[in-house]
């Protein structure tokens, strides 16, 4: 090629094929190779198909699981489930008095780490946790569970696993028409869970004492049965008689300040009841248990003998411990003589089924020739007086004043207020007996005189409201026996004493005035006091002071288990607690 000759065109310059457009064209060709399968309408529907298919079995097993899910909320809702718990107490049945036991219960487990109350009932189970949240809104370290069953029945039970609980409480369900029945049947139900009388302990309320045999033979030797009625009935007459005494078994049944405990003391084996009396300076001795005898308010010579057991009032069990003997003041005690009992004259306004057996009652405690005026706006016709009782009846409205006036109410001794139980519901019943508070303590301000007035409530929560019209005292229905029943589900060895201190017969608790025990105006210990009521045949467990009568806030003066190095002046109208003996 000579030098500036002009190149020749790429044809002259190349002459191999040319190898760039066929690479080209095989690699379109292996590429249509590779998803020439995957093409086409065929393809796409069966993908469509596939993917449709997963979606609806993925969809039914998210159904799946969420149908169990709605279904085992709605059964935890419904409170079918089993609880698992073990050494938890157990309550059988709802009514008034479930929501103080299960306050007491948590009063009673509050240093525990952990406790549990199951409660199992014919309710629904929100309801009856929305209901109990209001009323016990602090229930400290317990934890309260609800399920929703027939306490009668086997399968039910089996929700609340009785045969781990610590205790069973079994109460009448309310508005029943046989409350005894339902309860007895109950128990068979617990008794058959476990035949070998080995489960836990069992307590029951019972309203009729004819029942009390058929309910024994039923629960055997697990259950213990109280008679709430006829505790209530008891209590109100003696309190009626003896303003005070409702808050001296409020504070022994109660699981505030002080109560019953039991305590074997060696060092005390051969010291007689009132030196074992006089060596305790922050618990008070009532009495001991002997084998399988209790034995309160002893006589002062009786010696505590090997393996006895003391029974004592103390704050808790670890404030018991013997001290030196107290001394005390001879000097100060009194030598006034008890006087003759002078008849009485009670107004009962108000009215229950039980009026005639607390006639009764009232009859056992009052001299010959006491008079007993009944006062309700119900027939009163079937009213019989009992032995040595006048008995007057009137048929009339308790809350006119017209008729409240008219009945001259400050000459009488006593007058108490009964809540109309079987005739009207619980809070009707309360009002009625508030509007008759009313009228009483208007009247008596206006009369300038001091009426000695014991009422009844139904409903713990209208106190406050009855306090305004400052009443000497309160019996509380559902309260009392929700206590008991508290009380024996955590220790059934106190049930024993309270058999004998609430019910006729034995020894019974007595407010009795100061000045018999010691000299008015003298100062004295309560060494001195206890020596004064041994003399007596008496045990002295505390004061009352008038000074607090009218103060709910000072436990209407009431001072159970004082400690005995304090000294104090008794004023005119104080009074010495003491267990004495039926008179």
């Amino acid at each position: 090629m000579h030098h500036g000759q002009t190149l020749s065109s790429p044809s002259t310059l190349w002459t191999g094929p040319v190898q760039s457009r066929p690479l080209v064209a095989a690699g379109d060709q292996s590429r249509r190779n590779s998803v020439g399968a995957d093409t086409g309408w065929g393809f796409r529907v069966l993908m469509l198909v596939v993917t449709i298919g997963g979606l609806v079995i993925v969809a039914s097993l998210i159904g799946i699981v969420s149908g169990a899910f709605d279904n085992k909320m709605l059964e935890l809702r419904k409170g079918r489930s089993r609880v698992i718990e073990k050494d938890h107490t157990v309550i059988l049945g709802w009514n008034n008095q479930l929501f103080s036991i299960i306050d007491e219960l948590c009063t009673a487990n509050a240093s525990s780490r952990r406790s549990t109350i199951v409660v199992l009932a014919d309710r629904d189970k929100v309801e009856m946790e929305d209901e109990i949240r209001a009323r016990i809104p602090r229930p400290g370290s317990t934890t309260i569970i609800c399920r929703h069953g027939n306490p009668q029945s086997p399968t039910s039970l089996e929700l609340v696993s009785p045969t781990t609980a610590r205790s069973i409480v079994v109460l009448p369900e309310e508005e029943d028409q046989q409350p005894d029945v339902t309860v007895i049947k109950t128990v068979l139900a617990l008794v058959a869970n476990s035949p070998h009388d080995n489960g836990p302990p069992i307590v029951a309320e019972l309203r009729e004492h004819t029942n009390l045999d058929a309910a024994r033979l039923a629960g055997r030797d697990r259950a213990r049965w109280v008679l709430a009625g006829e505790l209530i009935d008891r209590m109100t007459v003696q309190t009626c008689l003896q303003p005070g005494l409702s808050a001296v078994c409020t504070e022994l049944l109660d699981f505030t300040g002080d109560e019953i405990y039991f305590s074997e003391q060696p060092d005390l084996v051969g010291a007689s009841y009132l030196d074992a009396q006089l060596s305790f300076s922050a618990s008070t001795v009532i009495g001991f248990v002997r084998g399988d005898k209790l034995w309160l308010n002893p006589p002062p010579d009786d010696v505590v003998e090997d393996g006895d057991q003391l029974v004592l009032i103390a704050e808790d069990d670890t404030s018991i411990e013997t001290t030196p003997r107290g001394a005390p003041d001879r000097a100060a005690i009194s030598e006034t003589a008890r006087p003759t009992a002078q008849s009485q004259r009670t107004l009962v306004l108000g009215y229950s089924s039980s009026v005639q057996s607390m006639l009764e009652d009232l009859a056992d405690y009052v001299p010959a020739g006491s008079l007993a005026t009944v006062v309700a706006d119900v027939e009163l016709s079937h009213l019989v007086a009992p032995r040595a009782l006048e008995l007057q009846v009137v048929r009339a409205d308790t809350t006119s004043r017209a008729v409240l006036e008219g009945l001259g109410v400050e000459a009488y001794d006593h007058v108490l207020v009964l809540a109309y139980r079987d005739v009207l519901d619980t809070q009707a019943a309360d009002a009625k007996t508030l509007v008759t508070l009313l009228h009483l303590r208007d009247i008596a301000d206006r009369a300038d005189v001091r009426l000695s007035i014991v009422s009844e409530m139904l409903d713990d929560r209208n106190r406050e409201l009855a306090e305004v019209t400052r009443p000497d005292d309160f019996i509380v229905s559902d309260r009392l026996a929700s206590l008991m029943l508290a009380q024996v589900s955590e220790h059934r060895s106190r049930l024993p004493v309270f058999e004998e201190l609430f019910t006729t017969g034995g020894n019974e608790i007595y407010v009795r005035p100061a000045e018999w025990f010691v000299k008015p105006g003298v100062e004295a210990d309560f060494y001195t006091v206890v020596e004064a009521a041994s003399c007596r045949g008496e045990t002295a467990i505390g004061y009352r002071t008038a000074a607090e009568a009218y103060s709910p806030g000072l436990g209407y003066g009431v001072h159970l288990n004082p400690a005995k190095s304090e000294r104090r002046t008794y004023a005119p109208g104080d009074a010495i607690i003491v267990l004495a003996e039926t008179t």
